[in-house]
């Protein structure tokens, strides 16, 4: 074992200077992919919790090999200079992470992540201006590493019209590339599920990409919520329990602090737990006594989960959006109910298959387009819940032989409260069973409406084909019964037999 002079404590700042691959940061088009990624959902995250349609405007310039200065623009609320720092320049900091509320971004790490990257590879702190309609704040933002501490630093405060956030910083070991996991992809997406956006890019050559806005509705504002009875493990109780400070019952506790308990619940809870005491102060519970209740909320029919902390897409807006981008034959969309998984987190799965058409066109197969959130998840595929359960599903029963050489795009968002990603890059789905049961099951039921079109689609060819083959005997066939019959009612005789061809295969 270790001599006592060989610990030490570290900050979770040092943890993540020494592991920033596990933020996102591996790779050089996916570092670059990962910043704008932290950048551009702190925006939409800001703008629609204030109500305002989001504009964002990029800009990314060369400034030396593998090196590009990024300036990121929103018209948002702002940050007050008291968070200002928090926000940018300290890890696990920020409004998200203990909330149950749906934001795409949720740890508190991803801004300030990148303030990290920006002086890990540079030296350079963070230039940043808050402007709240007002007065502006401008500084440069550092982080103490040593105790995950912001450092701000030329801080200048004045009078300004300015609303939203600047944020300029420079950034090594990275690489701007037109691919499939680059800055335009990621923004391309972004721009598919949140029609209600407007986002421009200026690269490096100079080109500006515009991705305008496409609907004036800002999406409705989640609410935050309590969590649900079912999926909750003893040790979240426990917690629970001992951080509560208003209710000195627990019977008053269970219906606060839960969703969907009600007295009538909490009446079934006594009847089959007479050894629990209701009106004892939750602080009290035991690990046994909080096992037993966790154990009896499995065997109680409770209402589904409330969907006012979360909002999906939409059926409406995905067909928009699949219409408008790849132009297909068909657009399916499915829809799931509210659903739950361990922590009583509630999730939405929305599943959207779009088959043929310009999809065809454009040399698309089998592809699978991930979102998180409204976030798009461009890494990390071959890890993902998303990505595995849509290859699990047996895609010969739905008409389609081969799904990876099929014309055919799969959606597939999740939102809730707290996405279980596999680790803080945020890029991929962890293997949770009530997560991947409900993607699974909302891909079959788009697929099975595909099926019935590619059906019906290859009935109505087969029926064209034979109704050809057979229309090049008719000539023959009226010529030779009109022989047989001895009659000169040929033309008849031909026009009865098209029209029953034409009754029998249209």
């Amino acid at each position: 074992m270790a001599s006592q002079e060989t610990f030490k404590e570290h900050s979770v700042a040092e943890f993540f200077k020494k592991n920033k691959q596990m933020l996102g940061f591996s790779g050089k088009i996916r570092s670059l992919t990962t910043i704008v990624h932290e950048y551009v959902t702190n925006s939409f995250d800001a703008c629609e919790e204030a109500g305002i349609l989001p504009e964002i405007e990029m800009e990314m310039k060369e400034t030396g090999k593998d090196r590009y200065l990024l300036k990121v623009k929103d018209n948002g609320p702002g940050i007050p200079k008291k968070h200002l720092g928090k926000a940018l320049g300290m890890m696990l900091a920020g409004t998200k992470f203990h909330r149950y509320i749906q934001q795409r971004g949720q740890q508190g790490i991803g801004a300030a992540g990148c303030t990290m990257y920006s002086l890990l590879t540079t030296g350079k702190p963070v230039y940043a201006e808050s402007g709240n309609g007002k007065e502006i704040i401008k500084c440069n933002i550092s982080v103490d590493f040593k105790t995950n501490k912001p450092v701000l630093t030329n801080i200048i405060e004045e009078p300004s019209d300015f609303r939203g956030l600047v944020v300029e910083a420079e950034f090594g070991d990275v690489k701007f590339e037109k691919s499939n996991y680059g800055v335009i992809e990621y923004l391309r997406r972004s721009a598919l599920v949140n029609p209600h956006a407007k986002i421009r890019f200026t690269d490096p050559s100079g080109e500006a990409i515009v991705f305008p806005r496409s609907t004036e509705e800002i999406p409705p504002k989640p609410v935050e919520v309590q969590p649900h009875p079912l999926g909750i493990t003893a040790h979240d109780l426990l917690d629970l329990s001992k951080a509560e400070s208003e209710y000195s019952r627990l019977s008053s506790f269970l219906q606060a602090r839960f969703s969907r308990v009600s007295l009538a619940k909490v009446n079934e809870l006594k009847d089959m737990l007479p050894e629990i005491n209701f009106n004892k102060n939750p602080k009290n519970l035991s690990w046994e006594e909080c096992e037993m209740l966790v154990q009896k909320f499995k065997d109680i029919k409770w209402i589904s989960p409330s969907a006012d902390g979360i909002i999906p897409i939409g059926k409406d807006l995905i067909e928009k959006s699949f219409v408008n981008v790849l132009n297909p034959e068909i657009v399916v969309v499915s829809e799931r109910k509210p659903k739950i998984y361990k922590g009583g987190i509630p999730f939405v799965v929305e599943a959207g298959i779009a088959y043929g058409g310009g999809i065809a066109s454009a040399g698309k197969k089998g592809e699978v387009m991930r979102f998180a959130n409204r976030a798009p998840l461009l890494f990390d595929a071959g890890g993902c819940a998303i990505t595995e359960t849509v290859k699990s599903v047996d895609w010969k029963r739905y008409n389609l032989k081969n799904f990876d050489e099929e014309p055919i795009v799969v959606l597939v968002n999740i939102s809730s409260v707290h996405i279980p990603y596999v680790t803080a890059g945020k890029q991929a789905i962890a293997g949770i069973e009530e997560v991947s049961d409900e993607i699974k099951n909302a891909v079959m039921e788009a697929s099975r409406k595909v099926q019935v079109y590619i059906s019906g689609k290859r009935k109505k060819k087969e029926a064209e084909t034979k109704r050809k083959v057979i229309r090049r005997y008719v000539n023959q066939l009226s010529s030779d019964l009109a022989e047989l019959a001895e009659t000169d009612d040929e033309e008849k005789l031909k026009e009865k037999l098209s029209e029953m061809v034409e009754n029998r295969y249209t």
